[in-house]
């Protein structure tokens, strides 16, 4: 009876490492197919990485690139405007459906320069980077959505799978991902004097005189239009 447990056990934990092997090729087979579909779009946009997929006990189904406000916003590859309009949530808000069968998403919008139904080729500007929605500064949340975006969003990819893997505090440039051009491009910035985290207590000013920049820079930089900042917000130092 003991071999046979054991026998069983030992079958058991086989199977179990067959499937943890399949699944790894299987999951490398889709991200390197991924990558080879959107091989020739750019990064959406100049700036920090400030947030990566799926932070936020899972819930965060994009990435976040934080500029000074009015950064230009470009269409990642060809496709059409799907969706252009203002919510809650998302604030002003672009999707582009792509020729290849995904759908992006382009959130916390300044301002839209495209509408619904426009047809839009890689590198065009749809739009300017703001704060708008539920959003804590100024950034811009993007994702790609396998065949189209729903509202439980289960069909949200990593971008990162199709643009390149980058870190929290990484400069990119938006330019083709084979071209990236910016001084800070290709290593990771210092974080600490990139970004600067909200802690309980402090103030715009606190924060500005630990860091060397002023009330009125740091406001510009993540458009503040007044001086309420809460815990873990992220605020743009650079």
């Amino acid at each position: 009876m003991r071999e046979y447990i054991k026998r069983f056990l030992i079958a058991g934990i086989m199977a179990v490492c067959v499937s943890l092997l399949f699944f790894g090729i299987k999951h490398a087979e889709a991200a390197s197919s991924i990558n080879e579909m959107t091989a020739d779009w750019m990064w959406p946009s100049a700036g920090v990485i400030t947030d990566s997929f799926g932070t936020r006990q899972g819930q965060h189904m994009g990435i976040d690139i934080a500029s000074s406000p009015g950064t230009s916003i470009y269409a990642v590859d060809n496709g059409l405007v799907s969706k252009s309009y203002y919510s809650d949530t998302y604030g002003n808000v672009v999707f582009i459906k792509h020729n290849d069968n995904f759908e992006t998403v382009y959130a916390h919008l300044q301002e839209r320069t495209v509408q619904e139904g426009t047809r839009v080729k890689r590198g065009d500007c749809i739009g300017k980077m703001g704060s708008t929605g539920d959003s804590s500064g100024v950034h811009l949340h993007f994702e790609v959505h396998k065949s189209h975006w729903t509202v439980d969003k289960k069909n949200a990819l990593n971008p990162m799978l199709a643009l390149g893997e980058v870190k929290i505090g990484q400069a990119v440039a938006a330019a083709p991902k084979d071209q990236q051009v910016i001084e800070t491009a290709g290593h990771l910035m210092d974080e600490t004097k990139a970004t600067y985290v909200v802690k309980a207590g402090d103030t715009l000013y606190s924060i500005a005189k630990k860091t060397n920049i002023s009330v009125t820079a740091l406001k510009a930089k993540n458009g503040l239009i007044n001086d309420l900042i809460i815990p873990q917000q992220k605020l743009i130092l650079k």
